[in-house]
């Protein structure tokens, strides 16, 4: 038996070397395999195992929730963005709060948010922590007095120009004798240090300045905040963003870095939400799931919950269910990863949270969402491409819409994943779900909501302008799939829909139909010329 650990480093790219040894011991079929990580995918977009490979193993599950539900004192996880405009040293005191034990991570000197001298960096958030007081010897930490009198204890692993000094502070924060003491240090300031592996239970706070393109980064250091410890009830991931500057010339870096940052915030709010178990509607309760007082209530709004595992049994009416047994594991295993693709079409992000008055929620929901799962799942059937379709629809806007009801009745927003079921309870009692009002839900209606309070108006409009610029007429292979649509359309109204009508979705396919017979007319003229030509 061969067991791998932190498994996301497999690439299913040939030109991965780990990847190409894992798939000859796979091809040997002479060792049973367990592998082992806290984020089934990579920051690059590239699978972590080819489909066949991946078959062969047999999933099991260890969510956030479980992990929560497990520990003594941690309960909750908040994770959000917070924009900056200027010098982002100038911004950290807004968000660095010296009474927790924070693990800071400034951005690389290649970064667009470094100010290129990462001494003067740390310098300058010690200063906004309180007036340094020297150098403890015996430890290496800096000494700092806040304004209410405490002394931090601050550990730089930035600094590298005195290899002693950096040893002395490594040393102390390895030593094992410390590590259940909540004293040791208060603050952690470092740059490509303390991610991966780095054990310090008492962090309760991960500031990370900068977009990071890797996902699995950024649940690494997401991770640094989760160990459980006493007396820690909540932790939180804090993702300081540079915000695009209505006075700049040209936005698209910045537009590019906040939109990946985003993507990653959304992906960790579902990575961390319960998992779902959607039926259809009065499809009859659950075993081992807990309905409320009175129970199951036939035609009524049933929201199951195993308090065990965490899941949440929710009926949706219209739901596809799948048919294979393979598209039946990932509706129940894998909709997750299904997400991530999601998150990472940058097109459907730009067109979801910044052009959404010429964006209907279908074009996300139906066409984009369903070319990455036919993409994804090519040898499924058009059924069962289309469950998995629904399901990871479904288990994005219930997550993003109890996030909002949440928010809605309480100004603190939700509390962590144990609070996200409360948040599912306010969103599913008031209506009747039905796949098509899902669909008609916008997946960054939430992201959205926060963007729009925490970014400077004037640069919300102008990063909105330079997005709508970049919309173009119906792509050919979009046209295509909105007459499939269409087609549906018409097998069960009995007629085509109308481009003259009020609803904006009939009024699209129809759009899309009549850009599809363009395209194709436009072919026929090609070829014809062509034909003429050589003749």
């Amino acid at each position: 038996m061969i067991a791998i650990d932190e498994f996301h480093h497999v690439s299913a790219n040939p030109g991965n070397v780990l990847g190409a040894q894992l798939g000859a011991f796979i091809a040997r079929d002479k060792a049973h395999l367990v592998a082992m990580t806290g984020s089934y995918f990579r920051g690059d977009s590239e699978a972590v195992l080819a489909p066949g490979d991946e078959a062969k193993f047999e999933t099991v599950t260890y969510t956030y929730y479980e992990q929560l539900n497990g520990y003594s004192w941690l309960k909750s996880l908040d994770i959000g963005y917070f924009f900056y405009t200027g010098r982002y040293v100038d911004a950290v005191a807004k968000v660095l709060d010296p009474a927790l034990k924070t693990i800071v991570h400034i951005p690389n000197v290649n970064a667009r948010e470094s100010l290129k001298d990462k001494e003067r960096e740390v310098n300058e958030i010690m200063s906004s922590l309180g007036d340094w007081q020297g150098i403890d010897p015996a430890t290496g930490f800096h000494l700092v007095r806040t304004g209410d009198g405490r002394t931090l204890k601050v550990a730089d692993l930035v600094d590298d120009s005195d290899p002693a000094q950096r040893s002395r502070v490594l040393a102390a924060l390895k030593d094992p004798i410390q590590k259940d003491n909540r004293d040791h240090v208060d603050v952690i300031i470092a740059l490509g240090m303390a991610k991966e592996g780095f054990d310090w239970i008492w962090c309760e706070h991960a500031l990370t300045i900068g977009y990071r393109s890797s996902l699995t980064e950024i649940v690494q250091i997401i991770g640094r905040a989760t160990r459980d410890a006493e007396n820690k009830e909540r932790a939180r991931f804090t993702n300081l963003i540079a915000e695009p500057e209505a006075e700049q010339a040209a936005v698209a870096e910045a537009v590019n870095d906040m939109l990946k940052a985003i993507s990653a915030s959304l992906l960790m709010e579902q990575v961390l939400a319960p998992r779902y178990e959607f039926t259809p509607k009065n499809s009859g309760p659950k075993d081992g799931f807990d309905y409320g007082d009175g129970g199951y209530k036939e035609g009524g709004h049933n929201i199951g919950v195993n308090k065990d595992t965490g899941q949440i049994h929710v009926e949706i009416n219209g739901l596809v269910t799948p048919k294979s047994p393979e598209a039946t594991r990932i509706c129940k295993e894998d909709l997750n990863e299904v997400v991530t693709s999601f998150l990472q079409d940058k097109s459907a992000l730009e067109r979801g949270l910044f052009d959404q008055e010429n964006t209907l929620p279908e074009e996300l929901t139906q066409l984009r969402m369903g070319k990455i799962v036919r993409e994804r799942y090519p040898d499924l059937s058009e059924v069962d491409q289309e469950a998995i379709r629904q399901h990871a629809i479904a288990a994005m806007n219930v997550t993003q819409q109890a996030k909002l009801a949440l928010a809605e009745a309480d100004a603190n927003g939700a509390g962590g994943s144990t609070a996200l079921i409360d948040g599912v309870r306010k969103f599913v009692n008031v209506r009747d779900l039905d796949i098509d009002l899902i669909d008609r839900i916008n997946p960054f209606d939430a992201a959205y909501a926060v963007l729009a309070k925490a970014m400077d108006e004037k640069s919300l409009r102008q990063v909105q302008a330079s997005i709508a610029a970049k919309r173009v007429s119906i792509p050919e292979d979009e046209a295509r799939e909105l007459a499939k649509r269409a087609l549906q359309f018409k097998n069960e109204r009995g007629r085509l829909p109308d481009i003259n009508s009020a609803d904006a979705w009939e009024k699209r396919m129809a759009e899309g139909v009549a850009a599809l017979a363009r395209y194709r007319a436009q072919a026929k003229a090609r070829q014809a010329e062509g034909e003429l030509g050589n003749g």
